[in-house]
């Protein structure tokens, strides 16, 4: 991003840090030919959606359910009023996607206690795992709840309001250090799924561990990410969704932006800031501030896309 100020149609690279580190607010992103510009803080994402009409969709990452050490005891407990700030928003979202780690230990309960609160919102979820879902010894659990119809290891593509999701697997064979892989198979499957596009269809990925290098020295990004973003460099609008890092960071490399969501159970420590990442004990005061859910917004013809990171409470 720039650190040029572009005027009352652009932001400074000064607005967009502060648009990104504010807590308690969100910030409503338009994306047009791959480069963002903030509309502005957005007090909730009920204001926001009102705004900005449109085919809108959800995130939700890193739910962790079972998880209950110090960092949050009752990440269950998040999950839902996660849930809650979903249901009360004036425009029912078209569907929702969950970027990974639904649960903590790959149990069944936890898949059966995520499952029960999420159903709550009663939007169509289209989930990719983390590798905290693939922890059970037969990897049995994920694949018969979510990974019936798909490809491979769970991957699989969509339609909706004009926009193709891809929705890919990063974390079966994770390489040294954590970086996340998708592997040969899945790689030729992308190429093919993509064969034939319009290069006008907006483009939507998403999958766990970033795409993007974020901090390679805690496995935060993924070994071939970069061959899974040559296939789509060539159309106009891209949009990247991921989890895994449990904090909101953003970017743009050409026609791609690249967005990591917040976890609805814990925070991590920002990359580099500690010794290693896992989960963050703040104040008890603070921790809702620093879990949320994200709104995606993209309105036909305009290839715009909106992304609104509200937290759980300002």
């Amino acid at each position: 991003m720039s650190g040029d100020d572009h005027g009352d149609d652009g932001v400074s690279r000064r607005k967009v840090l502060e648009c990104m580190t504010w807590a308690g607010t969100g910030v409503l992103w338009t994306v047009t030919g791959g480069v963002p510009r903030s509309l502005g803080i957005i007090d909730s994402a009920q204001a926001a959606t009102a705004a900005a009409p449109g085919m809108t969709f959800l995130q939700i990452s890193d739910s962790h359910v079972g998880f209950d050490k110090p960092a949050n005891p009752n990440a269950l407990g998040t999950l839902e009023e996660a849930v809650g700030k979903i249901n009360a928003m004036p425009t029912k979202p078209s569907f929702m996607i969950h970027t990974g780690d639904i649960t903590h230990l790959s149990k069944a309960a936890e898949f059966d206690n995520a499952d029960r609160i999420i159903s709550q919102s009663k939007l169509d979820v289209h989930y990719v795992p983390g590798e905290h879902d693939f922890l059970d010894e037969e990897v049995k659990f994920y694949r018969e709840r979510y990974g019936r119809g798909t490809k491979g290891q769970g991957w699989y593509s969509f339609d909706a309001g004009g926009v193709h999701f891809i929705g890919l697997v990063n974390v079966v064979d994770m390489k040294a250090g954590g970086l996340g892989n998708l592997g040969a198979e899945q790689l030729a499957w992308l190429e093919d799924d993509l064969r034939g596009k319009s290069k006008s269809t907006p483009i939507v990925l998403f999958a766990h561990i970033p795409l993007w290098t974020v901090y390679p020295e805690w496995g935060w990004g993924t070994e071939d990410g970069g061959r899974a973003l040559e296939y789509v460099k060539g159309f106009g609008s891209v949009t990247v969704l991921n989890g895994h890092i449990h904090q909101v960071m953003q970017k743009v490399e050409g026609n791609v932006t690249f967005h990591t969501a917040r976890s609805t159970a814990f925070p991590q420590p920002a990359p580099g800031a500690a010794s290693s990442p896992g989960p963050m004990k703040v104040e008890d005061a603070k921790l809702r501030s620093m879990l949320g859910v994200a709104s995606v917004n993209f309105k036909q013809n305009e290839q715009r896309l909106a992304i609104i990171d509200t937290p759980l409470q300002g």
